[in-house]
């Protein structure tokens, strides 16, 4: 919903100018019927059609609506929680305070827990964070953020973190949203579909919104009817509030006149629901839809709220917030950063191409002077190399010949390749160490043979000790 290239940036100005220009008109002619019941509003001004009050001014809601403005084109898109709260800091709760001691309900949580140390999101644990507060100071959040409905809610979000919670954060961002899609020339039905877009469907909030829209063309009474809840004593409720502002809006289709005066004169928060849908026409239409006897009475702001605000025009902060918008716009976005992908475990990290190692067939072939050929190799003369003959052992070599088998006292246990049978004439015959009947039957520590049995013939050239046969014979048993 970006704003049409062809469109001249001094409508881009106008529309924002009309914008808080109509923040601050709607803000003026709806303080004299704040709290008051439609009835109580016919018996004392007839049907109000302009202002009533001697001095017209804006209130709180102009007031904070130039100090989140400011901070805005202070910090642009990079606003964070800090920022708004130091801002809070200096320019509210460290500050003497005016008249209105700070305005309504959920800004005196505020600056209390501020001043107790709390920090946000921590400051907007009270009573009241479900207030139209936020609300109320939405609408330079969608001039900066013009067409950008989602980017405008973003940001009033994170200066609502400071004050407030729940549905009062809902509220904001619907307000952010409708001003940024109005900005860029959306029609009423578009505007209340972005402020829809940007909060939760099954928040109090969204259904307030839903039913006040939906009987706008019945008008204003159908309106109340669809949204207020009778008896309920806090009037700055965030969801009726905001949904009274657009169902107001929706009902004059976008006229700005006729937006303001239908919210004054249904009552309540009048001054907060005829801020906002005074920004939401104005925002629509331009700065010149705005009767001019209406502008002429919104001068500089008195700071009967914020004393820090004394001497702000709302026509110059709109000024600031395009020239902040246009400014950010021109700069170059930044070069995003890379995300280091870990790799999964079916897949790896592929390897730079200049460390991939070499596959076989990438092996580069050496040159033929470097290795010699088989032709090149020097044969080895005949006169080095042994003949088989002399590679017989001789009798010095530890492995014995094929047909003899020297076993010397110290061979406990001959290797593998020692073993050779045993002639047929060397091994006992079985009545040869058959023991006799009166002999005793060894222990399995005795040593076989027995000793009465007679040992055979054992050729000179195998010599066999007692320990070897101790072996032998622990070895078979």
């Amino acid at each position: 919903m970006a704003p049409s290239s062809g469109a001249p940036a001094l409508r881009l100005r106008d529309r924002a100018r009309g914008a808080l220009l109509g923040l601050a008109v709607g803000d003026a002619l709806g303080a004299p019927a704040e709290n008051l019941l439609p009835s109580e509003i016919r018996a004392r001004w007839g049907r109000i059609t302009g202002y009533v009050a001697e001095r017209p001014a804006g209130t709180d809601d102009t007031e904070y609506a130039l100090f989140s403005g400011l901070l805005l084109a202070r910090h642009g898109s990079a606003l964070t929680p800090a920022h708004v709260e130091a801002a809070w800091h200096e320019h509210i709760a460290d500050r003497a305070e005016g008249p209105f001691r700070g305005a309504g309900f959920s800004e005196r949580g505020t600056l209390e827990n501020l001043r107790r140390g709390l920090a946000a999101p921590v400051s907007a644990q009270h009573r009241h964070a479900w207030s139209d507060g936020l609300a109320m100071r939405a609408a330079p959040f969608g001039v900066f953020a013009a067409g950008r409905p989602a980017e405008a809610a973003r940001l009033v979000a994170v200066d609502g973190s400071v004050s407030h919670e729940g549905e009062g954060i809902h509220g904001g961002r619907a307000v952010a949203a409708g001003v940024a899609a109005a900005m860029a020339g959306a029609a009423p039905v578009a505007v209340v579909a972005a402020a829809l877009a940007v909060v939760p469907d099954d928040s109090w909030t969204a259904r307030s919104l839903r039913r006040a829209t939906a009987a706008a063309h019945r008008g204003e009474r159908a309106v109340r009817s669809a949204v207020v809840i009778g008896g309920y004593p806090w009037t700055d409720l965030a969801p009726e509030a905001v949904a009274l502002a657009f169902g107001a809006y929706a009902a004059a289709d976008g006229d700005f006149r006729a937006a303001v005066l239908t919210a004054v004169n249904m009552g309540r928060d009048a001054d907060t629901t005829a801020a906002v849908a005074g920004a939401l026409a104005g925002a629509t239409r331009g700065v010149a839809a705005i009767p001019g006897e209406w502008a002429a009475a919104i001068g500089p702001a008195r700071g009967s709220c914020l004393p820090s605000m004394a001497g702000q025009h709302v026509l110059d902060v709109a000024d600031l917030l395009v020239d902040a918008a246009e400014t950010a716009a021109r700069r170059p976005a930044p070069e995003p950063r890379p995300k280091a992908v870990r790799p999964t475990s079916d897949a790896l990290r592929p390897v730079p191409d200049a460390v991939v190692l070499p596959t076989p067939d990438d092996v580069r072939p050496v040159p033929d002077a470097v290795l010699p050929t088989s032709d090149a190799l020097p044969l080895v003369s005949d006169s080095v190399l042994p003949a088989s003959d002399a590679l017989r052992p001789g009798p010095d070599d530890v492995r014995p010949a094929p047909d003899a088998l020297r076993t010397g006292p110290d061979d406990a246990r001959p290797g593998p390749d020692a073993v050779r049978p045993v002639p047929d004439s060397v091994l006992p015959t079985p009545d040869a160490v058959r023991p006799a009947p009166d002999a005793v039957r060894p222990t399995p520590d005795a040593v076989r043979p027995v000793p009465d049995v007679p040992r055979p013939d054992v050729p000179d050239d195998y010599v066999l000790t007692a320990d070897t046969d101790a072996a032998e014979g622990e070895a078979g048993a």
